[in-house]
């Protein structure tokens, strides 16, 4: 439920956060983008994949920076004052449902494509993976906009079941497949999953806000606090460790082109 008002220091937390996310997926995309060239081909399709995913974010923050501006107004001088809902303006949180229903997959199939895998051992796992991932924001968006908490209950449950099979798959069939990456890799790649689990599981927490009767504007602004770090943690940093693991892969699988870019890594220290 959105509150009807919000303190300066609440409106303040929430444009600040909501601004750090847009800096975050767009430089984070940016940096993907110029150091494309500095992995081999072959792992270039995940790269690519999460400068889509940050470019995806980055849109769809702008749109929620601009509906929470046109939400909450003030009149007092320098913006210090209680900010209310703006007459015939609401926030519209449907924006970060369809960020999720497009960006959630993308980020499992970022994951299946710097493995490397056989062909079809990943087309195997993305057939199990995005259409689970779709299915689970699909079913807690009706429960999300209800103001039932009867409805909010079932259709959380409901999303329940696509994310538990997304963690066995991540956690028992993909688990088999990290046992034949490079060594240098194998530890990241199994801490990604966790990271995965960790931003992932905010989401819940929030949407369970109301079920716990924890309402106002504290836990609306907590809610949209959280929403933004998981982001960031699910597309950007997630996004940069992929990029490392593609450049630790590619180092691994040819020597000359190793190399070549640590002489260039070298190169300005001995100038």
């Amino acid at each position: 439920m959105i509150p009807d008002t919000l303190s300066a220091g609440q409106y303040n937390t929430v444009y600040n956060f909501l601004s750090l996310v847009i800096a975050s997926q767009l430089f984070a995309a940016l940096f993907m983008l110029i150091a494309l060239p500095r992995i081999l081909p072959r792992y270039r399709q995940a790269i690519t994949i999460a400068i889509i995913v940050c470019g995806i974010a980055a849109y769809h923050y702008f749109r929620i920076f601009d509906s929470f501006k046109a939400a909450f107004v003030t009149d007092s001088i320098g913006g210090t004052g209680t900010y209310t809902q703006a007459v015939g303006e609401g926030f519209n949180e449907g924006y970060r449902y369809v960020d999720w229903f497009l960006t959630v997959p993308l980020l499992l199939v970022e994951l299946i494509a710097v493995l490397a895998l056989a062909r079809s051992v990943s087309r195997r796992l993305m057939m199990q993976l995005v259409p689970a991932a779709a299915l689970m924001i699909a079913l807690g968006y009706p429960g999300e906009i209800s103001g039932d908490n009867g409805i909010r209950a079932i259709f959380g449950l409901l999303s329940t079941i696509p994310f538990l099979f997304i963690l066995y798959v991540l956690f028992v069939q993909l688990g088999k497949s990290l046992e034949r990456q490079p060594v240098s890799v194998r530890k990241t790649l199994s801490r990604l999953r966790f990271l995965l689990l960790l931003s992932w599981g905010v989401y819940p927490i929030a949407y369970l806000l109301p079920l716990l009767n924890i309402a106002g504007s504290d836990a609306w602004v907590f809610k949209q606090v959280g929403y933004s770090v998981a982001d960031i943690l699910a597309k950007a940093v997630y996004g940069l460790i992929i990029f490392y693991v593609a450049r630790r892969k590619s180092f691994e699988d040819d020597a000359a082109f190793a190399a070549i870019e640590e002489s260039k890594d070298e190169a300005p220290a001995l100038r």
